[in-house]
């Protein structure tokens, strides 16, 4: 069985930072931790940032993704944030063996005065 442990959200006013880690845990092996998602409410679940790096729509530039290989664990750094970027972000990893897809169980960000 595979977790991950999602930290770092909050309430931050705009223009604030946030930091938010992803550390795997259980049967870690062939596990990537690859990326951020975030989900809206009543919005579909899409792209923040992925290992690469990758970035989503609106992001890049004021968002940065890192990764510690050793500690299978990986960052997301947020500035200049926006009532906009008000949403759950969850963590992504894959199992290079199988593809199976693996979802923390998500941290709330709220970007408001």
């Amino acid at each position: 069985q595979v977790q991950l442990e999602e930290s770092g959200g909050g309430l931050v006013q705009p223009g604030g930072s946030l930091r938010l880690s992803c550390s795997a845990s259980g049967s870690i092996d062939g596990i990537n931790v690859r990326g951020w998602y975030r989900q809206a409410p009543g919005k579909q679940r899409t792209l923040v940032a992925a290992i690469g790096p990758f970035y989503g729509d609106g992001v890049e530039g004021r968002f940065t993704i890192s990764k510690d290989v050793a500690k299978n664990t990986i960052y997301l750094q947020m500035n200049s944030l926006k009532p906009e970027d008000t949403a759950v972000y969850y963590c992504n990893a894959k199992d290079v063996r199988t593809y199976k897809e693996y979802w923390g169980q998500g941290t709330q960000v709220t970007v408001s005065a």
